[in-house]
């Protein structure tokens, strides 16, 4: 994976920074193109599969950013901390959705369990019955490189 600076003057993240930035519970920004050619920004719950370097979001089948993506399958993410000092991993990537139950509810309970600590509290209940149903797809970002920037670097 391609790891640039975003910023110039501030330095950037190497890979493996970028690893284990990418473990946090911060939300990913996703950026998204309605059929007007208008932006839509949601925060979502992200995983990152290290081994396949893709990011993998669940959202319901029905949501805006699935419609946008059925058409325009291009996306921008942003992963931010807002704590000083600031750092971040941005990018592009291409979209794949994926329908399959199969692999909707194993993502969910990993998604939960990385956000709640639990699958014993309501949101998950809720997305784990509707992935069950199929009615939950997971976003899978193949980012094209990583733009990053760490703060905590400059001295």
């Amino acid at each position: 994976m391609k790891v640039i600076s975003a910023i110039t003057g501030v330095p950037s993240m190497s890979k493996e920074e970028v690893d284990t930035f990418l473990e946090n519970k911060l939300n990913l920004q996703i950026g998204t193109i309605d059929e007007d050619g208008d932006p839509n920004i949601q925060p979502v719950w992200f995983d990152y599969d290290k081994e396949r370097e893709k990011l993998l979001i669940i959202t319901p089948k029905v949501a805006r950013k699935i419609k946008n993506l059925r058409n325009k399958p291009n996306v921008y993410f942003s992963i931010d901390d807002e704590n000083f000092p600031y750092k971040g991993v941005k990018g592009k990537g291409i979209v794949a959705i994926v329908e399959d139950p199969g692999r909707t509810v194993p993502e969910a309970k990993k998604l939960s369990m990385k956000y709640l600590g639990t699958l014993d509290h309501p949101i998950p209940k809720i997305i784990l019955e509707s992935a069950q149903k199929g009615n939950h797809v997971i976003i899978e970002i193949d980012p094209k490189f990583f733009s990053t920037w760490d703060f905590a670097k400059m001295q």
